[in-house]
């Protein structure tokens, strides 16, 4: 297949920009893959649409507030730092960092003096360098002070953010999103982009799913910002995807396993579920403890072992989560059901509405 394959054209109007009010009050589109059939609800709804027994599993990744904004030193030129990987725990990591062409090696860059600083230690790419922070304090509480929600950049150049954020230090950053864009049940730092399927579940829509006999399992995969990079060979097979890391315990693989072998189905909540327990899954579905990085990518002709159902939302044209839910569903219904959903004025990616696919 061809990565053309996968492009649609898109209303700018239905790039969603904010979250839905409440998070269960997003759309919910059902795609019914045996009879090819949609129907529209409301995602507080989503439990009339499984089945008494299934299992659904969480990527329970936290967002870091990855988007650091310094000044050079000794001039004070601004300076975006926007953290890619950990390297070594807290102080080492590799970044993006801009203006690329006017940091080097040895610039020294200040986010805010005497709580957290870095140095630029060398080149890892274009645009990336490896640095180190010293920070005064615990790191993850410095980074929650100093450090910006790593919202993904179709939200940061929308017009219609930019419109009412003017003459605010940073135009991209709203007071909502230090909450909104994180699931209620995100513990283990990591990610730079939310595994936005999450974001859909209230606390009160958990404990009701839980009431109704639902049982859940987690895991953890670090999203990186390669999740928002569209495919640009026309070859499918040229693009390479960027590893992330997961992990998944032994307790959560018990409860995999256990539905499995009663017949009862696994629905992955979001697309870097699916991504790992494909990726540690045997022939017959059945998965093990532990931790790596997967560079697993799924486009269609792909056979599916471990899961039964997915959550979802609206993908970017050529992405490879687009690709992704295409080899689950069919690209032409998946294309099909794009197309509605546009008619329709769905809301579309991060922030946007969401899709299950049985």
């Amino acid at each position: 297949m061809k990565t053309s394959d996968f492009e649609y054209s898109l209303p700018e109007e239905l790039v969603a920009c904010y979250p839905s009010p409440r998070r269960e009050e997003s759309r919910l589109m059902v795609l019914e893959r045996s009879t090819e059939s949609i129907y529209h609800d409301i995602f507080r709804n989503i439990a009339t649409y499984l089945k008494g027994g299934d299992l659904l599993v969480f990527n329970e990744s936290k967002v870091i507030p990855a988007r650091l904004i310094g000044k050079k030193m000794p001039y004070g030129g601004q300076v975006e730092v926007f953290l890619l990987r950990e390297l070594e725990p807290h102080n080492l990591w590799k970044a993006l960092v801009r203006p690329g062409k006017k940091i080097h090696k040895g610039d020294r860059i200040v986010f805010k003096p005497k709580v957290l600083e870095c140095q630029i230690l060398g080149y890892a790419g274009k645009g990336e360098r490896i640095v180190r922070f010293d920070f005064d304090g615990d790191w993850w509480d410095v980074l929650e002070t100093v450090g910006h929600t790593p919202l993904p950049p179709y939200i940061i150049k929308a017009r219609k953010r930019q419109a009412d954020m003017v003459g605010k230090p940073f135009p991209w950053e709203s007071p909502c999103d230090r909450e909104r864009y994180q699931a209620v049940f995100a513990r283990v730092p990591g990610s730079v982009a939310a595994p936005t399927a999450g974001l859909h579940f209230s606390e009160a829509l958990l404990k009701e799913l839980q009431e109704k006999g639902f049982e859940f399992a987690f895991l953890t995969l670090h999203v990186s910002a390669g999740t928002f990079k569209p495919v640009e060979s026309e070859k499918i097979e040229n693009h390479k995807i960027e590893k992330e890391i997961f992990e998944i315990d032994e307790e959560n693989c018990a409860k995999i396993n256990q539905a499995r072998k009663e017949g009862r189905r696994i629905v992955a909540v979001g697309t870097t579920v699916v991504r790992v327990l494909e990726t540690i899954a045997d022939s017959e579905g059945n998965v093990t403890p532990g931790s790596g990085e997967t560079e697993l990518m799924i486009v269609p002709g792909y056979r599916f072992k471990a899961i039964d159902a997915l959550i979802t939302n609206f993908h970017l044209p050529r992405s490879t989560l687009l690709m992704l839910v295409s080899a689950f569903a069919g690209l032409d219904f998946i294309m099909k059901a794009y197309h509605i959903a546009i008619e329709k004025k769905y809301r579309f990616y991060s922030y946007g509405d969401a899709m299950l696919i049985l």
